[in-house]
């Protein structure tokens, strides 16, 4: 399965992209909002595994895409879609600090819920982020999404509860 934007190509992960994932992923700075990382490389080898395990599934609620540039074939980030309940689904997304600010993470969340919306048939798309991470809340805002409200300490990490902003989109309100 892959997908084309107007600069990325994103696709199924692929064994030989554990280089690429580790170096985004063992870095402090771009797991600081991630409820995982940063990571050894055992555990970069053990997310490549696992995602290239549900590529295998036949019925798929979990999707795991590398994010690459059209123009080097480099892999800067990753996105996902996970269906979570009746057509409903969930996406994320992560890149390589260098890529930052670019527009590369709202393209590829664009692309997530053109998929979810089109090809696979839900009804209401959402995302979550750290209140502290206004880079995340700007690409969901961006892509159309509508604040649906702070959920206070649900998420136990690092040794400490984590609010998190909720953002959510309706199929009747997709118009990307």
């Amino acid at each position: 399965m892959q997908f084309v934007t107007k600069r990325l190509i994103i696709r199924e992960f692929r064994l030989e992209d554990l280089v690429d994932v580790h170096q985004y992923s063992s870095d402090p700075l771009v797991t600081k909002y991630m409820i995982w990382g940063p990571n050894t490389e055992e555990e970069t080898r053990q997310f490549i595994n696992v995602v290239i395990e549900q590529q295998r599934q036949m019925v798929r609620q979990d999707f795991e895409f590398a994010v690459v540039l059209q123009g080097t074939g480099e892999l800067i980030g990753g996105c996902s879609l996970h269906i979570s309940g009746s057509r409903q689904g969930e996406i994320g997304y992560c890149f390589n600090h260098p890529y930052w600010g670019q527009g590369y993470a709202t393209e590829a969340a664009g692309a997530m819920l053109r998929f979810g919306f089109h090809q696979l048939g839900l009804h209401r798309i959402y995302a979550t982020c750290r209140p502290d991470n206004l880079g995340s809340a700007k690409v969901m805002q961006k892509n159309g999404m509508k604040y649906e409200g702070h959920l206070r300490e649900h998420l136990w990490h690092r040794g400490k509860w984590h609010d998190s902003f909720q953002y959510s989109l309706l199929e009747s309100e997709f118009i990307l």
